[in-house]
């Protein structure tokens, strides 16, 4: 096994590469979200539609505030009750990232992932000058997301594919994708339930939650 896999895997990140990694719920895919290159690389990869954004990871809400992104009141709630946790907020942000990552508006997607090795990984490429990294989950567009170690080891073949991270035993949770709750509006509006239930959400929304 490589020595330092994390460093490897963000040097790999660095110069423009995809890196499969897990997650407490599917693998994620990650790549450079200030890289213009490395994005293309991801949704090339993906195929995925030119309208569709790319959630990133963070460390909690101070990280996310520090990259200038606006978590509300019903953000904040959600945040503290499922941060580390398979939520994903999408919330507005005032930093720009490589084209393709934010949403039309300028909202970004924020994931703050409870696995040791997606913490680990993300923490590692901040420090390094390569993160924020993405929190996409691995699979082509319109194919269910990679649960298994398996699964991700033969989305990583091929001279183009993502480098499986090269910890030996890692694995992800299998749960269900990530909730996704979009927190930019006067309204919260949720666009994908997922591992984090209605009943776990709507009680901190005082009636918010949409659809």
């Amino acid at each position: 096994m490589i020595p330092d896999p994390i460093g490897a895997a963000v040097r790999w990140l660095g110069s423009g590469g995809l890196v499969a990694y897990p997650t407490e719920t599917v693998w994620g895919l990650a790549a450079a979200a200030d890289s213009e290159l490395a994005i293309e690389r991801l949704r090339a990869w993906k195929q995925r539609p030119d309208a569709a954004p790319v959630a990133i990871l963070v460390d909690g809400v101070e990280d996310a505030l520090a990259l200038g992104c606006e978590l509300g009141l019903a953000a904040r709630r959600l945040a503290s009750a499922h941060w580390p946790g398979p939520l994903t907020l999408v919330v507005a942000c005032q930093r720009h990232f490589a084209a393709g990552v934010a949403r039309a508006d300028g909202a970004i997607g924020l994931r703050c992932a409870s696995h040791p090795l997606a913490g680990a990984l993300s923490r590692r490429a901040r420090r390094e000058g390569v993160g924020p990294i993405t929190a996409t989950s691995l699979n082509r567009h319109g194919e269910p997301p990679a649960r298994t170690r398996d699964d991700a080891a033969r989305l990583c073949e091929g001279a183009d594919a993502p480098r499986l991270l090269a910890v030996e035993g890692a694995e992800a949770g299998g749960d269900a994708a990530s909730t996704v709750v979009d927190a930019t509006g006067l309204r919260t509006l949720v666009l994908r339930w997922g591992a984090v239930p209605r009943d776990e959400i709507e009680p901190l929304l005082s009636g918010e939650v949409r659809p």
